[in-house]
């Protein structure tokens, strides 16, 4: 006979005895909760990429900006303190005869001597005054018109005044010395920044007589007739002179902009 078996299980708890909440469908409000979380944590991300593209476009802005300067340094008027002083070394400390041949002779002149005689000094006292001036005024002729046109017009300047020296004094005298060079450069870097504001005239005349009288009385030995040393005003006035006819000519000529189309002549006084 069959044996019937009853399995006894304990009654379920209370905790189960009622059906499981189900969770609630996902509402408007929370969804947009959610993605406003998701578009922040987005929006942080791009920021992040963002800003670290700005900060190396930062950096790169400021080696460019450090950069900048270092294209723009006076490089020219070093090279022709370097010359001037380089030439006096070999003249009177080593003492090399091949130096006295770019003094300008005024009796059987060379023609490179014209250019030549402005590297040359007769001492250091000379040299030194020459070198101050020509630094001042260099400086400020590279800066606003650049390399080219500082060597141009130390160049012209001083040969032209030398030149001019040599057609007025007499046979017996030699030119040496950057006193031309200098009343040149100053004309011009006074010249290029020149405007009829009071304040600019004020400043030009006081600088202008200062430097007159200092160079005056510091540039000696700028020309040697017969056995004495004298000062070349000549060449002084020649310079300064040249300089501004220069700065004449240069504002004469005229500039193309970039489209091809001519400017007006280039204004020296703004």
């Amino acid at each position: 006979m069959a044996q019937q078996l009853l399995l006894l299980l304990p009654a379920p708890s209370r905790a189960f005895s009622k059906p499981l909440p189900s969770s609630p469908p996902p509402t408007l409000s929370s969804l947009s909760r959610r993605h406003r979380v998701s578009v922040s944590a987005a929006a942080r991300r791009d920021l992040l990429r963002c800003g670290m593209k700005r900060s190396g476009l930062v950096v790169e802005l400021e080696i460019a900006k450090d950069k900048e300067p270092q294209s723009r340094r006076a490089n020219g008027i070093f090279w022709i303190l370097l010359l001037n002083f380089s030439v006096y070394v070999a003249d009177h400390l080593f003492q090399i005869r091949q130096i006295k041949a770019l003094y300008l002779y005024h009796a059987c002149p060379t023609w490179y001597q014209f250019v030549t005689s402005t590297f040359c000094h007769a001492n250091w006292n000379h040299l030194s005054s020459n070198l101050f001036f020509v630094y001042i005024f260099g400086k400020l002729v590279e800066e606003d018109e650049g390399n080219f046109a500082l060597w141009m017009s130390y160049i012209l300047t001083g040969a032209g005044a030398n030149l001019i020296s040599w057609l007025v004094l007499p046979t017996s005298s030699v030119s040496l010395g950057a006193s031309g060079a200098v009343f040149g450069l100053f004309t011009i870097s006074v010249l290029v920044k020149m405007s009829w504001d009071w304040r600019k005239i004020l400043e030009v005349l006081i600088l202008g007589q200062f430097v007159v009288e200092k160079v005056m009385e510091a540039a000696r030995a700028t020309t040697i007739t017969g056995q004495s040393f004298q000062v070349n005003n000549i060449a002084h006035v020649s310079g300064a002179l040249i300089g501004a006819a220069l700065v004449f000519l240069v504002s004469r000529i005229p500039f193309s902009s970039n489209d091809g189309s001519p400017k007006t002549t280039k204004e020296t006084n703004k």
